[in-house]
């Protein structure tokens, strides 16, 4: 059997590694990790949970490219955060300094015959000073800087959903050999729903916030239903639909759905002569032109007291800033934060999730019998296409931050299988 050697740089909890081995068994290769690299101490632990025989190297930024033993692939998702924002205004013209850097100066000291790469979707249009260009001087400095160490490139944008996994999430891959310019087309489409991966009868959540949520709406209802106060719409629920800063009457909720809808034209901002903004307060008056009412200063006063609303002026323009203006009149505003409810959505078994995102994925919840509850580890795991034998001892904090930042493993699988081809041509 073939065995085929690999590193895996910032390798965050073993997702590109998953995809590349699996990819390789399937061949009937034999994958061998000889190096790895990670900083994040939870994330080393759940390395070692899964590969407890092997040791784990810190900052590669430290670490001598001529000191790691020799490999067939580099596996690598490298931070974006990195990028210089020097780069702005002179262009992404040098990697030093960012953690690309690392990756390039491996590939040209090991001259592997291959790598795999994964990124955020962003990478693509990084720098670009043209909006009609089709990538970002980040990107095609990266391109040219791998090419001129002698490798056949390609990259694509490929989203998970159509890869198996019921998350909807875009990530640049890109790919290349020393011989032949992989192939980034033709991916056999796979769908599946959430339904795929949820577990169930789990411990609900019993919360007061849940508890006002399902004594307005039955588990059925809640599904799909984001909960925010800042836009409308039928997939949304507001604060003042389930009374969550004290009881109003259903004209209120009428004056308050109203308001959430006309605070966002740009004819407010006309009358009071500045620069629209998306959510204006408006006055008594202006409110009084779309929701006439004898009682209207009354039910707007008892809003604002509960704090469904705020009272303050129109902004104005400050350089980057917006500020209150105290010389435009007093008018009422919706109050929204972000993320401001403990929980944000209530996923819909039957469609797929959102991207995960490591800040918000605790405010993610799902039905489960009569209650709701946020995802379990597990079901995050699932979402990101890991197996269910995979171990992830972590607290629920350091496992949401984890998923939101690991790769998806089918969608690595699939990448990894097309550089595979072209190795296993070279090597027989």
């Amino acid at each position: 059997m073939t065995t085929v050697r690999f590193i895996d740089l910032f390798a965050g909890i073993g997702g590109i590694r998953k995809g590349f081995e699996q990819a390789c068994i399937e061949r009937g290769l034999s994958p061998d990790c000889v190096f790895t690299s990670e900083i994040k101490p939870y994330a080393i632990d759940v390395l070692k949970q899964n590969h407890p025989h092997e040791d784990i190297c810190g900052d590669i930024t430290k670490v001598n490219a001529e000191e790691i033993p020799d490999f067939d692939f580099l596996l690598a998702g490298f931070p974006c955060q990195a990028f210089s924002s020097a780069g702005k205004r002179l262009g992404f013209q040098d990697t030093r300094g960012t953690l690309f850097f690392d990756v390039e100066r491996i590939l040209k000291e090991k001259q592997p015959f291959g790598f795999v790469l994964e990124n955020v979707e962003g990478l693509v249009n990084h720098d670009r000073d043209n909006p009609r260009d089709p990538i970002g001087r980040t990107l095609s400095t990266i391109l040219e800087h791998i090419e001129a160490l002698g490798y056949k490139v390609n990259w694509k944008v490929l989203n998970a959903k159509y890869f198996g996994v019921p998350q909807e999430r875009k990530r640049i891959y890109i790919i290349g050999t020393k011989t032949d310019k992989p192939d980034m087309n033709g991916f056999e489409i796979k769908e599946t729903v959430l339904n795929e991966v949820l577990e169930h009868g789990l411990e609900t959540a019993e919360t007061n916030f849940t508890k006002l949520l399902l004594s307005h709406y039955s588990v059925e209802q809640l599904c799909g239903k984001s909960i925010k106060d800042k836009r409308g719409g039928i997939n949304n629920i507001h604060s003042w639909d389930i009374e969550l800063k004290g009881p109003i009457s259903e004209k209120q909720r009428e004056l308050m759905n109203r308001l959430l809808k006309e605070r966002r034209k740009r004819k407010w901002a006309e009358e009071f002569g500045i620069d629209w903004m998306d959510g204006m307060p408006l006055t008594l008056d202006q409110i009084r032109t779309f929701f006439d009412d004898k009682n209207l200063e009354e039910m707007l006063e008892d809003l604002a007291e509960k704090r469904y609303l705020v009272k303050e002026h129109p902004k104005k323009k400050d350089g980057n800033r917006r500020v209150q203006d105290d010389s435009l009149p007093l008018g009422y505003n919706i109050v929204a934060g972000k993320m401001s409810f403990e929980v944000n959505k209530v996923l819909d078994p039957k469609g797929i999730a959102p991207t995960l995102v490591a800040m918000d994925m605790q405010h993610l919840y799902v039905p489960d019998g009569n209650g709701i509850r946020a995802l379990s580890l597990r079901e995050g795991l699932r979402l990101f296409g890991y197996p269910d034998d995979y171990k992830f001892n972590v607290s629920k904090e350091d496992g949401y931050d984890l998923l939101g930042n690991t790769v998806v493993v089918p969608v690595i699988k699939a990448v990894a299988d097309r550089v595979l081809d072209i190795y296993l041509t070279k090597v027989k």
